[in-house]
């Protein structure tokens, strides 16, 4: 078996998801955190690019496809939230000052 551009990708957005969540087990990262955010976003959408790359009909990977899609929805609302949380508290320490 020899690997196709998108198992190497979508290998690489694994890699993001699940260095993602092991840092934020270890409290290396916030789960509000940009970087978290970032990392679960992209490496969705690795394996978003590697579901469309291999040559499976989509019938075949509609589980994964809606997985992914779902994953990129929540990162995106997360990062939503956090810059909305981050300029409220920047709004804050204006008026305070």
């Amino acid at each position: 078996m020899s690997l196709q551009w998108f198992d190497v990708v979508g290998m690489a957005g694994i890699g993001f998801v699940l260095l993602a969540y092991a840092l934020l087990q270890a409290g290396k990262l916030q789960g509000a955190s940009i970087g978290y955010q970032l990392a679960n976003l992209f490496g969705s959408i690795f394996i978003l690019v590697s579901i469309f790359g291999s040559p499976a009909p989509i019938t075949e990977v509609l589980t994964p496809f809606l997985m992914q899609i779902a994953w990129i929805s929540i990162s995106l609302y997360g990062l939503w939230r956090g810059l909305v949380e981050r300029a409220a508290k920047l709004r804050a320490l204006k008026a305070a000052t």
